[in-house]
C-alpha cells in the first residue's frame, strides 16, 4: 500500500479545483442576483399584477446598479478619497447616538413621570448603553482620523522646522 500521495495527482487535483478568483463586488453581485430571480420566481405567481411590474422593475434598477458597481476597482481607491467618508461615517455615528441618547430622555421623562432620574437609569439603562457606545465609537473612529498620518502627502519643502530628526542625535 502506499502512503504517500503521488505529487503528480494532487497537482492536477489542486488545478482542477482552484477556486477562480473574482472581484468582491463581481462576486457580492452574483450572489445577490442568483438569490434575487429566485425570489421573483416565487413570488411572481401569487402577487397582483401592479405589485410584480414594481418587483420587476426594482429587480432592473437592481441590476443596473449592482452591474455599474461590479465595474469599479477597489485597488484604484486612494487612502485620501476614503477620509471623507470615514469622517461622515463618524460624525454620523455621534449625531445618532445623541439624538437616540435625547430621544429616550424625552420618552422617559413623558411617559415616565414617576421615575426620578436613578430609577429611569435603572429601567432604561440597556439604552442608555447602546446610545452612549455609538456615540463613543463614533468618537473613536473621528480620533483614528484626526490622528491619522498625513505625512505621505507631506513634500520635502511643506516640512515644519521642528520636525528635523537630525537635531535628536
Amino acid at each position: 500500500m502506499e502512503w504517500e500521495p503521488d505529487p503528480l495527482t494532487a497537482k492536477k487535483a489542486y488545478t482542477q479545483f482552484q477556486l477562480q478568483q473574482s472581484k468582491p463586488l463581481v462576486r457580492w453581485r452574483n450572489t445577490e442576483a442568483l438569490l434575487r430571480h429566485n425570489t421573483l420566481a416565487i413570488l411572481m405567481p401569487i402577487v397582483p399584477l401592479s405589485v410584480e411590474y414594481r418587483l420587476r422593475r426594482a429587480s432592473k434598477l437592481a441590476e443596473e446598479s449592482l452591474l455599474e458597481l461590479a465595474e469599479i476597482d477597489l485597488d484604484t481607491i486612494s487612502d485620501t478619497e476614503l477620509q471623507s467618508a470615514r469622517i461622515l461615517i463618524g460624525l454620523s455615528f455621534v449625531g445618532f447616538g445623541a439624538l437616540f441618547t435625547a430621544f429616550l430622555l424625552l420618552y422617559v421623562s413623558t411617559l415616565h413621570p414617576e421615575l426620578n432620574s436613578t430609577g429611569q437609569i435603572r429601567r432604561y439603562w440597556y439604552q442608555y448603553i447602546w446610545f452612549v457606545c455609538l456615540g463613543v465609537a463614533g468618537l473613536f473612529v473621528l480620533g483614528r482620523e484626526a490622528m491619522r498620518s498625513h505625512s505621505l502627502n507631506v513634500t520635502s519643502s511643506q516640512k515644519v522646522p521642528w520636525d528635523d530628526q537630525s537635531s535628536w542625535n
